[in-house]
């Protein structure tokens, strides 16, 4: 019961079957009430005929018995005694009076003929409906129950119903006719034999065309199985699982795992990259640093000390760089609160009274420029931006705040070359730099731009760039306002 095939299977079977027993059940009650139904009615004919003939002054002896074999009748008086009987009615079971004898004066025809008591009328006036001496039937519905009957030595179960009528002696007689059951319970056995017969045989067909459609779906998720199992002993992160052809969900789980694939394998090889140009970063000034040292030792007049410091200097900013950019990409959130972006900019161009350009700050006084985030991480894109602008303006620097649309917009703008179109994305790149010709020292490690998308990214802004009026680069980074 471990595999999905076998647990459809089981569910799909139990399902059916519960909903056959219930269909099945429902029909045989149905069945059953539209037959017993039928033999209500024809013991109420039946048992009607007799009373009505009781009624309108028929003698016991002259009663007609229709049918007595399919019919039984039997007549009862008010104290239960047995008036009348069918003639080859040996015994039954179910009805309110006891026995199949007629009592002595019943079966002498005591009751008289309906022409009997005008013999001694005077006014030659014949009676009504309404007379006192005339006999009725029961208008009341009839009283069924259920017994047996033996007819001519054999035994039935029988459909009883039990009709009242008056005399016009006033006496009170019960009429019990009955009709047989044995075609309802014949039509009732048919059919449920037809269903536990059925029943198995179409669970069985129901178990086995699941498992095999089951079997068939699950097909392609076995072949994606067996590929994951393969990518991850052999590592080689450049496989594919295969894509089935349908449009179900199944294809769907295999784009998706191939899509997943290829957002790892990117993945992966970014990592790698970067571990292989921090370390490529990392050996110049390491290697730089150690020979100063070396020479140092050997000659300590020859010390470069700014040299070494320099170098020192630029390892750490290099450590720091590589350490928020791990903290990135493990998915930290920026933390902290409201940062307001004018006045961040003014603090931090404020600070660098080391740069070879004077920064122009264009902030509109009074303006509300909040953002939410990190003012650690945001003052250090703000620096990274200024640090580029620096390395490549000829002769101005600006950076401004505005607000746009629902968010604030920083923008950093030089007057120097400016970035080709087709490279616009390429210098977001981690350790991408497009100064080669310069040296490592004046170009930095091609990392602040990396930073400061990410940053960005974090705090669900953008950081894209443009050419600028002056002719140079404008790098705008958009911060989305408080909710």
């Amino acid at each position: 019961m471990r595999s999905v095939r076998a647990r459809a299977a089981l569910g799909a079977t139990l399902v059916v079957a519960v909903a056959l027993i219930g269909a099945g059940l429902a029909v045989l009650l149905v069945l059953r009430d539209n037959l017993i139904g039928q033999a209500d009615l024809q013991a109420e004919v039946a048992a009607r005929d007799v009373a009505g003939q009781l009624a309108t002054g028929t003698a016991y002896d002259d009663v007609e018995l229709d049918d007595e074999e399919d019919h039984p009748v039997q007549v009862a008086d008010e104290e239960g005694r047995v008036v009348l009987v069918s003639k080859d009615l040996r015994a039954v079971t179910g009805t309110g009076a006891t026995g199949v004898t007629p009592v002595p004066s019943a079966s002498a025809g005591a009751t008289p003929s309906p022409g009997d008591d005008d013999d001694d009328g005077d006014d030659g006036q014949d009676d009504d409906s309404s007379s006192p001496d005339s006999g009725e039937v029961s208008s009341d519905d009839p009283e069924f129950s259920d017994g047996t009957a033996t007819v001519d030595r054999t035994t039935a179960d029988y459909r009883f119903a039990a009709v009242e009528a008056t005399t016009r002696d006033g006496v009170t007689l019960t009429v019990y006719a009955g009709a047989p059951l044995a075609a309802e319970q014949e039509a009732v056995g048919t059919v449920r034999g037809a269903m536990l017969t059925g029943l198995p045989v179409l669970l069985v067909v129901v178990a086995g065309v699941t498992w095999l459609v089951t079997r068939r779906a699950l097909r392609p998720v076995e072949g994606i199985r067996r590929e994951m199992a393969a990518i991850t002993a052999s590592e080689d992160l450049a496989r594919r699982v295969p894509e089935p052809d349908s449009r179900d969900e199944i294809a769907a789980l295999a784009r998706t795992t191939n899509e997943t694939l290829t957002v790892l394998e990117a993945s992966v090889e970014r990592q790698r990259r970067f571990v292989a140009d921090a370390s490529h970063e990392l050996r110049s000034p390491i290697a730089s640093l150690r020979t100063q040292l070396e020479v140092a030792e050997a000659h300590p007049e020859l010390l470069d000390l700014p040299g070494a410091v320099a170098d020192t200097v630029r390892l750490q900013v290099l450590a720091a760089d590589l350490l928020l950019l791990a903290r990135l990409d493990a998915g930290e959130k920026p933390g902290g609160g409201t940062v307001e972006l004018g006045a961040l900019v003014r603090e931090e161009v404020s600070q660098r009274t080391g740069d070879r350009i004077a920064v122009v700050v264009e902030v509109p006084e009074g303006g509300a420029f909040e953002v939410n985030g990190s003012r650690g991480q945001l003052s250090r894109v703000i620096g990274n931006l200024l640090d580029n602008a620096q390395r490549h303006a000829e002769g101005g620097v600006a950076v401004s705040v505005a607000a746009d649309g629902r968010g604030v917009r920083v923008e950093v703008r030089d007057d120097g070359a400016g970035v080709p179109e087709d490279e616009r994305e390429r210098i977001f790149e981690r350790f991408v730099r497009l100064d080669d010709a310069r040296s490592r020292d004046d170009g930095g490690a091609g990392l602040g731009l990396a930073i400061a998308r990410d940053v960005a990214a974090r705090h669900g802004g953008t950081l894209t760039v443009h050419r600028a009026d002056e002719g140079g680069a404008a790098f705008r980074l958009w911060l989305p306002r408080p909710a």
